[in-house]
């Protein structure tokens, strides 16, 4: 086996951090590329392992798979054995469900607070698009425990598939101090104390490379 994660910078790019974090958290081994957005280079290098032109992409020998949630299932069906999604069929079709909603949704979340893993923690007010989203959120994660979280600390009791793809929130709620509930900051904090999650702390601290538009936000 030969798995090679190809990802951009790990402070802005919230759909490397979530393949990222559910590979190292369920110990699958993989060689990791990163490439700087914002250079000349980028979009070139980039198409070296992907023809969409995005990061992330997973190599599996000659097969390319991009797309953070289509390498999630490829992972899951590569891995039969290992839990990234939950065992419970119904759980398992909610996760999928709030899975495919945040991977198509929540845009003014993501254009109003973006990922940066290297802000100073600060107040930044949401707008009303991206309060809203912040509130379905809220809700959601909040039925996700209720229904199927049982005793553990996750949306679906374990660590799965679902929490990956909701880490880069967990950043932005966090690094823009955004006023949630108490269940979700709770959740939040076991999010963050991940060693998965302090493994791509740590790697966006390291960066030489930052991008001003995030930066001024």
């Amino acid at each position: 086996m030969s798995l090679t994660l190809v990802i951009a910078n790990k402070a802005y790019s919230s759909w490397s951090f979530r393949p990222f974090i559910l590979m190292r958290h369920f110990g699958v081994p993989f060689a990791e590329i990163v490439i700087p957005l914002g250079e000349e280079t980028t979009h070139a290098e980039i198409l070296r392992y992907s023809p969409a032109g995005k990061c992330p992409v997973l190599r599996d020998g000659a097969l390319s798979v991009w797309d953070s949630l289509a390498i999630i299932e490829y992972l899951a069906e590569r891995f039969p054995d290992l839990p990234i999604w939950p065992a419970v069929a119904a759980a398992r079709a909610t996760a999928r469900s709030l899975a495919a909603e945040m991977h198509s949704g929540f845009a003014a979340l993501r254009a109003d607070l973006p990922m940066n893993m290297c802000r100073e923690v600060k107040q930044r007010r949401p707008s009303p698009e991206a309060s809203a989203d912040i509130e379905r959120i809220e809700a959601a994660w909040a039925a996700a425990r209720q229904a199927f979280g049982g005793n553990g600390g996750f949306l679906f009791g374990d660590f799965s598939a679902a929490d990956a793809m909701f880490a880069p929130v967990v950043n932005r709620l966090h690094v823009y101090d955004v006023p949630v509930s108490a269940a979700t900051r709770a959740y939040m904090d076991r999010m963050m104390a991940l060693p998965a999650y302090s493994d791509w702390q740590n790697g966006a601290a390291a960066e030489r490379w930052r991008i001003g538009k995030y930066e001024d936000l």
